[in-house]
């Protein structure tokens, strides 16, 4: 083509161009708030992320078929516009859908595995793949505008690619803590909208009154199903944060949880800090003060790795306010959701606003007692279960020192947990595992500790709040199920805690 090609066809080749560029860097937004967005109604971990991304790149290569196939047989600017258009207004959809999808996961009692797919497919496969439409076609119909077939191919590809990375970083770093999922979502969609009746402006009246008038109808039925509405009260880079009322769980008085994503992780009671009304963390409690019960309890020095409602280090720091405490939290918006809304002062705690292992390398200090309260549900930190890490935790305790952990697993065959002893196993002399009861479910939470020192008896009884106890299960776990001998030991290059816990993702725990 010659270089003095006339002025309408430049701004036609830089009005594809610029479309290309947009639409990819709105698919990858998509695609990120699409996590947080499904994040209430079924976590976030490995299976979920892998529904989500592999979803959304089945639609796009749909789409990138269908569009050259379509393209080929003389589509042009309006069908570039139809399927703009149509994107917006699924993505509005979706958030209307959104509850009534989720719902229906919940109630027909899908594995994570099941529900997160069908979610992700549900909500964001169609507009994949009209999106994916897009690049093909544009780019076809700017080769018979410029010959030059190589430029105009690698330009629109590396622009598609750019978006894509403008999108992502975009959506990660500011526009979700900023805006909220749901806000991203629409603003999205009519971005899409606007795109698609750009391009239907220029030929095909019928069309773009279909796709306005298909716009204003979702735009409506997202208002009159709160589609907009959120229960985060909160949105961080790594949470949907809020606070729920739990003072039906509580003896008497008022209580409040604090729920991430759709995983509630403790509850603290207004006028009892030392109350523990979550199991697992009164568990922690009483197994720690079991072991140190010769020792001076009330000048212990700890570590959390994890705050979460910061129950724990508020109750130790109650009944013994001499106990220095430093918490390694890596969410400043849990920090300061804790402070504001559940009762925790952290005046006299040392905060850390960092990985768990991260502090834990660059302190210097000896710790009588470290916790370890940092599982998500099923998402599992996997550096904060390896043999390096277990061998960081040794070294930063003194002699006489504990390590107290919980751990969300499938029983009676716990895999990740057998993994996780058999590794602290290599470091520490003496490793329990502790229950209360008989489980009532075949997901239950364990707690085990880890020390150097003598064993605890084999049930320890509450001293103080409610009433309970635990049992000591080693024994029984070490003789159920896979035998010790076939468990991984995990470590920083080789720790498939995905596959050990999938009975409870997939909904076989057999």
């Amino acid at each position: 083509m010659s270089l003095s090609r006339p002025s309408s066809t430049r701004i036609r080749l830089l009005g594809y161009a610029a479309t290309i560029f947009l639409s990819s860097a709105l698919l990858l937004v998509l695609e990120i708030v699409a996590g947080r967005l499904i994040a209430p109604y079924v976590g976030v971990s490995l299976y979920t992320w892998t529904s989500i991304i592999g979803v959304i790149l089945a639609g796009l290569s749909l789409g990138n078929w269908l569009g050259g196939l379509w393209a080929d047989r003389g589509a042009r600017e309006p069908q570039a516009g139809l399927v703009l258009g149509l994107a917006g207004v699924y993505c509005l959809l979706s958030l209307a859908l959104l509850p009534w999808v989720g719902g229906l996961a919940q109630s027909q009692g899908l594995s994570l595995l099941s529900a997160s797919f069908l979610l992700a497919a549900v909500l964001f496969a169609t507009p994949a793949a009209l999106i994916g439409v897009v690049t093909p076609l544009l780019t076809t119909l700017a080769l018979r505008l410029d010959d030059r077939t190589g430029h105009v191919v690698g330009r629109m590809h590396a622009l598609a690619a750019i978006g894509s990375i403008l999108g992502t970083f975009l959506a990660g770093y500011w526009l979700i803590q900023t805006f909220g999922t749901r806000t991203l979502i629409f603003g999205v969609g009519a971005l899409l909208i606007a795109l698609g009746v750009a391009y239907l402006r220029l030929g095909s009246q019928p069309l773009l009154v279909a796709v306005v008038g298909a716009a204003l109808g979702a735009t409506g039925l997202v208002v009159l199903k709160d589609g907009l509405a959120t229960s985060c009260e909160r949105e961080s880079a790594y949470f949907c944060i809020r606070v729920a009322d739990h003072s039906a769980d509580a003896p008497f008085g008022e209580a409040r949880g604090l729920v991430l994503d759709h995983l509630l992780h403790g509850i603290n009671h207004a006028e009892v800090p030392e109350l523990l009304i979550a199991p697992y963390i009164q568990a922690l409690d009483e197994l720690v003060h079991a072991h140190v019960q010769a020792a001076d309890r009330h000048g212990l020095n700890w570590f959390f790795a994890g705050g979460g409602a910061y129950s724990l280090p508020r109750a130790v720091k109650a009944m013994s306010p001499q106990a220095r405490i430093t918490v390694a939290e890596l969410d400043e918006a849990v920090t300061q959701t804790a402070r504001e809304r559940l009762f925790v002062s952290t005046d006299d705690m040392r905060i850390l606003h960092q990985d768990a292992r991260l502090a834990l390398q660059q302190s210097r200090e000896r710790y009588d007692v470290i916790i370890g309260d940092v599982f998500h549900d099923l998402a599992i930190p996997y550096h904060l279960v390896t043999r390096e890490f277990v061998a960081l935790v040794h070294q930063r305790l003194r002699p006489d020192g504990i390590y107290a952990m919980n751990l969300v697993d499938a029983f009676p065959d716990p895999r990740l947990l057998k993994a996780v002893i058999k590794t602290l196993r290599a470091e520490f002399a003496q490793i329990d595992i502790w229950m209360e009861g008989p489980p009532e479910a075949n997901r239950v939470t364990f707690v085990i500790t880890a020390t150097d020192v003598a064993r605890l008896p084999d049930r320890v009884e509450a001293q103080h709040g409610l009433e309970r106890s635990w049992q000591r299960v080693t024994d029984m776990v070490d003789r159920v199920g896979v035998p010790m001998d076939e468990i991984p030991l995990l470590t920083d290059d080789f720790a498939p805690v995905e596959s050990l816990i999938a009975g409870l993702l997939t909904g076989d725990n057999r």
